[in-house]
């Protein structure tokens, strides 16, 4: 079969070709690992998980740290055949257990030959394999692997409730790192500082599986942490950085007056929203552009992008070669060609579907509903307007909460916000605003807020109450965790 079957097959090439050019792959506190040498070692895991009996399609977990034998092991386990899954790091045992059972996975790939000893007592059969075995002699590659094959397994983030397994095909992988490559521009003279979770779609999509085809180098972080990262960014003088908008609001205040990074080319920011406030200022402090990017795990990873050099403020980007995205009035199947639609997914970047839950497919007449609404410029730039589910229902009227929180961050005391609907006896829903304030400006008040968005937008946007903390809650990839927040405050609000 050709090589451009397959990701891992292409990959293998690449890896190949950028040895004979001596690059380095990946680079950190460990040392280099050179392309040549990380090809070994994924040829050498593969080889292992072909001894030991993968079978083509067959589902692999890996609970290790972010490093190269775990990078070189993931490889390896889909170059054999096997759909391989980074496991969340510190999630509880019986929670593992369960994504597990729910999807039948019955091997684990572990970075210390005890750490599986609880999860075999919780799943019959179990096979344990520790991450030294991985390393074997030999090679191995499977060549009946087709575009459609499972590649990847990714657990979305179940604040509540159960998670989902998500089944990546090769044919998606790859579809979203050529659209990747294509729109940023990445080559062989890129070092991407990599501080992204590996269980997140981001972290091995867009972080391993693009610089590395291409012959870039990656700066393999453990985790983030924004003090860390700041130095990491002095010391490695990487030329992009890919993070969520948690992260960069975290590093600001770390950052030297007026100091600047000058081999980077740009910064890249997904998975959440972010205000244009704050990518304003994130710009001002790290002086480039910040390329706001959107997609899903259920679509791979990233279906839009703002190209460098072409940024717009406010917008998602163009949609990636490769990639269709179209705007449907919800509920139906009428293509929106003006004004606002529900932004669905289709072509070769899909999942093959859920796994392990009774959730509803997304995926209707090969398009992927994702429940996001938006607008398409002139131009062709794509701009978020609400989420379906999002949307606060007042009184019958629909509020966007990304509306009022724009305006929000706009004041120099609010550091970040979140704005969520609130049960109300009357109204059904209220817009409540949860606000973190920066504690170098002068102090602001609720009245001063509300009253900042009454004199805004329209009357219905005023947030009924304005609560203060000292952080807001996210989830494992820095997202705000919107449920936690209406967990956490109970007491439906009174006001109109």
């Amino acid at each position: 079969m050709s090589s451009a079957q397959s990701l891992s097959h292409l990959l293998r090439d690449a890896l190949r070709t950028h040895a004979q050019a001596g690059l380095a792959a990946l680079i950190g506190p460990f040392g280099e690992v050179s392309y040549a040498q990380l090809a070994r070692h994924v040829d050498a895991a593969a080889a292992a998980a072909h001894a030991w009996g993968l079978r083509r399609g067959e589902l692999v977990g890996v609970i290790a740290r972010k490093t190269p034998e775990s990078v070189a092991t993931f490889f390896g386990l889909m170059q054999a055949g096997g759909c391989a899954g980074f496991m969340e790091p510190g999630l509880a045992m019986d929670a593992i257990a369960e994504r597990m059972q729910s999807v039948g996975m019955q091997r684990l790939v572990v970075e210390h030959a005890d750490d599986g000893a609880q999860l075999q007592k919780a799943i019959p059969g179990l096979q344990v394999i520790a991450l030294e075995a991985m390393a074997s002699e030999g090679a191995w590659i499977d060549d009946g692997l087709a575009p459609g094959d499972a590649a990847q397994i990714l657990f979305t983030s179940g604040s509540t409730g159960k998670s989902k397994g998500v089944l990546q095909p090769h044919r998606g992988l790859l579809a979203n790192a050529r659209g990747v490559i294509a729109h940023t521009g990445i080559t062989r003279n890129d070092r991407l500082l990599h501080v992204m979770p590996v269980h997140h779609t981001n972290g091995v999509n867009n972080q391993l599986i693009a610089p590395l085809l291409c012959g870039a180098q990656v700066v393999l972080i453990e985790r983030f942490r924004a003090e860390d990262c700041v130095q990491q960014l002095r010391d490695y003088a990487p030329t992009y950085l890919t993070g969520v908008p948690t992260m960069y609001a975290r590093m600001l205040p770390l950052l030297r007056e007026g100091e600047r990074f000058p081999s980077l080319r740009f910064l890249r920011c997904g998975s959440a929203p972010i205000t244009s406030a704050l990518q304003e200022q994130i710009e001002q402090a790290f002086g480039v552009e910040l390329l706001v990017s959107y997609g899903l795990s259920e679509a791979t990873c990233t279906s839009t992008m703002n190209p460098p050099g072409a940024r717009r403020i406010g917008s998602i980007g163009t949609v990636l070669e490769g990639q269709v995205v179209r705007l449907f009035k919800p509920g139906t199947e009428e293509v929106v060609t003006e004004g606002e639609g529900e932004i669905r997914i289709g072509g070769d970047a899909l999942m093959l579907g859920y796994i392990g839950t009774e959730a509803a497919q997304p995926i209707e007449h090969g398009w992927l509903l994702t429940g996001d609404l938006g607008r398409f410029d002139a131009e062709g730039y794509l701009s978020i307007t609400g989420r379906i589910k999002d949307v606060i229902i007042r009184g019958g009227e629909n509020l966007s909460p990304a509306l009022i929180e724009g305006e929000l961050s706009r004041h120099p005391a609010v550091a970040e916000c979140c704005v969520v609907g609130m049960p109300h006896h009357d109204l059904g829903e209220v817009p409540v605003a949860f606000v973190v304030l920066d504690p170098s400006a002068p102090a602001v008040t609720s009245e001063t807020l509300q009253d900042l968005i009454r004199e805004k937008l329209a009357r219905a946007y005023v947030p009924a109450e304005v609560k203060f903390l000292t952080t807001l809650p996210v989830n494992g990839v820095g997202k705000v965790d919107r449920k936690a927040l209406r967990r956490g405050f109970e007491a439906a609000p009174q006001a109109a």
